[in-house]
């Protein structure tokens, strides 16, 4: 595009990031692959460099193309930082400008988002249709109270339009690449040199009532054909030489049919990539003998899985649905382990009505993880609630829990170290039930150091090191002020980058 063209559209995806683990946004390419041909837009992703002042870079952007439209991709935690910081100085030199936000912020705190003074509409739900139609009626100068998934302010009311439909992935555009220097997602990870994500299906079919996604799916699931992707995986190692592939999806495994497919066409087409997709235990567990060998054999190396909690009863006030239980958890464990396939386990802990019990039980579950399978990774976050309700949000609610009313109280220091999680400051959590369940896992994971860490080879003297200098306190139960482990911790750098910081 020359630099006197005009663009209509600027999609801006602000840092969420640290360098050299950012990820194509996936979610700016589905929407802006239904615009494709129709508007004039380019993208922006402030992940790309840590050097550049991408506000100052779309101000010029702005003025210099006459740009009408912002839109921002928003998630919780960090990027939400960024984006308020990069919105302020954009609005001020930039009034006219239209602003328009999407992503899983604005979807579970649209109110916020439509009555800050700087933005102008909200995506609430799918938002492919939604803001292709948005700009269609702007630009026609009709009022947008007939699209469908917005959120916006008018005269000082709050207006919230029907709810808006998916569409099938296999009925959307293939993203469109050439807008993006795709070689800057092409990343050395666990899986491979040279590794890109991709996002295959819309959705979850479960409700669990600490999940931000169920406000955007409310139960439907949709994926690309095991075909589409695997034509989408040809075309990546044609083009940028992968031999990697995450799939984003919020649940990659709940058809069998299709994965059996994917597998197939990367063995038919003698695709030698490794790849890593999230699932559920309970789906898995149905999964055939014949799948897994097709999943091994195909490149499989991973699979996430919410195991979420070691005790049945909080499961069941987790609303996880389906038949998801501790002991099928530790059941697809050990198959994992005898396909060579890695489990990595993602744990809630100090959930309500009695935090600390909860996580002692969930902690004892994750030992007996390590004891059937030691290569299983384990990933641990505190429990914070999300506006879906539940059991665990209204107990917490009543013990005076409120979310923040306006974005600048959202990305105050306070919310930041909550969100961080260096910090409890929650009514249903202690400092010091916060500060234990950190020092359980810096001892859990200097005994089992992570098998995705770049710096720490199983075999390795530094994998050595840890395990016998964590070893006593591992298997004694002593985690309190583990000030030897966090010091090689620094030194190694072999925990997994913390992705929920700030």
């Amino acid at each position: 595009m020359n630099d006197d063209e005009q663009t209509l559209i600027i999609f801006y995806n602000p840092q969420c990031a640290k360098p050299n683990y950012q990820r194509m946004p996936a979610a700016i390419l589905q929407v802006a692959s239904l615009i494709e041909g129709k508007f004039s837009y380019e993208i922006v992703d402030g992940n790309l460099r840590s050097d550049v002042a991408y506000a100052q870079l779309v101000i010029n952007k702005v003025i210099q193309k006459n740009v009408k439209y912002l839109a921002i991709s928003i998630m919780p935690g960090p990027q939400l930082v960024s984006t308020l910081k990069d919105l302020r100085i954009i609005k001020k030199h930039c009034p006219e400008l239209v602003v328009i936000v999407g992503g899983y912020f604005p979807l579970n705190h649209y109110e916020v988002c439509a009555k800050d003074h700087d933005i102008d509409y909200v995506i609430v739900g799918p938002g492919e249709r939604s803001f292709r139609d948005l700009i269609s009626a702007l630009e026609c100068g009709s009022l947008p109270d007939t699209i469908s998934g917005l959120a916006f302010e008018r005269d000082g009311d709050l207006v919230i339009t029907k709810r808006s439909h998916p569409i099938n992935p296999n009925h959307l555009p293939r993203y469109p690449y050439h807008k993006l220097n795709v070689e800057d997602y092409v990343l050395p990870t666990f899986l491979g040199s040279r590794t890109l994500s991709h996002h295959s299906s819309f959705g979850c079919p479960f409700f669990c009532n600490f999940c931000a996604v169920v406000s955007l799916a409310e139960g439907k699931w949709m994926g690309e054909s095991g075909e589409r992707l695997g034509e989408l995986t040809q075309y990546m190692v044609n083009h940028w030489k992968i031999n990697a592939l995450e799939f984003h999806d919020n649940n990659f495994f709940t058809a069998e049919k299709r994965v059996k497919e994917f597998c197939h066409q990367l063995i038919s087409k003698n695709l030698k990539i490794a790849w890593w997709g999230e699932g559920r235990a309970d789906t898995l567990l149905k999964y055939k003998n014949e799948t897994w060998q097709l999943m091994r054999d195909s490149g499989l190396k991973m699979i996430f899985l919410g195991a979420e909690s070691g005790d049945d009863e909080t499961l069941k006030r987790m609303n996880k649905g389906g038949k998801q239980s501790a002991k099928g958890v530790l059941q697809l464990v050990k198959k994992m382990k005898d396909f060579n396939i890695i489990p990595e386990l993602s744990f809630i802990l100090g959930n309500p009505p009695n935090p600390v019990q909860d996580m002692k039980k969930s902690i004892k579950f994750i030992r007996k993880v390590k004891r059937i399978n030691p290569n299983t990774e384990i990933i641990m976050y505190r429990y914070d609630p999300v506006p879906i309700g539940g059991e665990m949000f209204e107990q917490v609610t009543k013990l005076g829990f409120s979310f923040p009313t306006t974005l600048e109280e959202w990305v105050d220091s306070k919310w930041r170290k909550i969100q961080k999680r260096t910090t409890a400051d929650v009514p249903w959590l202690t400092d010091k039930e916060q500060t234990f369940l950190t020092e359980f896992q810096t001892v859990l994971n200097a005994y089992y150091p992570t098998s995705t860490a770049r710096h720490i080879k199983p075999g390795s003297w530094r994998y050595w090191l840890l395990k016998l200098v964590s070893g006593c306190r591992y298997h004694g139960r002593f985690y309190f002020r583990p000030y030897e482990l966090n010091w090689l911790q620094q030194k190694f750098s072999y925990q997994r980058p913390e992705i929920s910081g700030f």
